[in-house]
């Protein structure tokens, strides 16, 4: 799974990096792909995947947002699974090689980082590759970073993140269902939460090819069962854009939402999208 070439030229790097935002600002790259750049500068990546999928059986369904070599400004960069659309040395390491930022990720995602030997093949530093677990804290310039954990039965060490700023909470979940977030929503007060959110696709079996019946992301009410143990102030909904046979419409969360207390609101967000916390 290599990358491809960009759809939209270098536009959404340079819009990024000459961007001041009063608070935090974030960019939605389309999968599960996101961009924070905090008001004192520091700019974080978390999952940033530009490659084309596995044809036939993956088929990427969006532009390829910028080529990993546009990027010439990043402090750091999160993985929060080990699958090929989170932690991809093709998409991610020649920004880890250009701009000296560190990389964080489970101990699956360094299983990654060494079978695809991001060291040698793209001259990234063991000094960059930093192993996280759930309970540990990072801190990034004005952001602080929480590990938590995550259920996704697909992923051998998923977690999520919560970023804390001054201005507000942001959470990202990765493509975790519910069933681990209750005491995440206990812990932090959170202002915007990303969850994956899919249909259930007719995807070809990675061995025999043929076509088996696959949830890889939450439906409709499990994506607001998770939204709800999060208390989540505003859900973004999250690679329902990316893969053929998993897309679906995100708008249908509004009646999903209607009768419970969270999300307050409900923000649908476009590839190359940004808003400010």
């Amino acid at each position: 799974m290599t990358v491809g070439s960009s759809d939209w030229g270098d536009w959404l790097p340079r819009a990024v990096e000459s961007a001041s935002p009063d608070t935090l600002a974030i960019w939605y790259l389309g999968c599960n792909g996101f961009i924070l750049k905090a008001s004192d500068g520091t700019t974080v990546y978390i999952d940033p995947y530009l490659g084309l999928g596995d044809p036939p059986r993956t088929l990427r369904m969006i532009p390829v947002p910028f080529d990993p070599e546009d990027v010439t400004e990043a402090d750091a960069m999160f993985g929060t699974h080990e699958h090929v659309d989170h932690v991809h040395g093709p998409s991610q390491a020649p920004i880890l090689a250009n701009t000296g930022a560190d990389y964080y990720t489970a101990d699956a995602g360094h299983d990654v980082i060494d079978e695809e030997d991001w060291t040698g093949n793209w001259g990234v530093s063991d000094d960059q590759l930093h192993e996280i677990e759930e309970g540990d804290t990072v801190e990034l310039g004005e952001l602080t970073v929480h590990v938590e954990p995550a259920n996704d039965p697909d992923a051998i060490h998923p977690v999520s993140l919560v970023f804390e700023h001054e201005a507000g909470t942001f959470f990202h979940g990765g493509d975790a269902r519910p069933g681990e977030f209750e005491a995440v929503g206990e812990e932090y007060d959170i202002d915007v939460g990303v969850l994956a959110f899919g249909a259930v696709g007719n995807i070809p079996d990675k061995e025999t090819g043929e076509d088996v019946r696959t949830r890889w992301y939450s439906d409709e009410n499990m994506v607001i069962e998770a939204a709800n143990e999060l208390q989540l102030d505003t859900l973004v909904p999250t690679h329902w854009d990316m893969w053929k046979g998993m897309t679906t419409e995100p708008t249908v969360l509004h009646n999903h939402a209607a009768s419970f207390e969270y999300p307050e609101t409900l923000r649908i967000v476009e590839i190359g999208d940004r808003f400010d916390l």
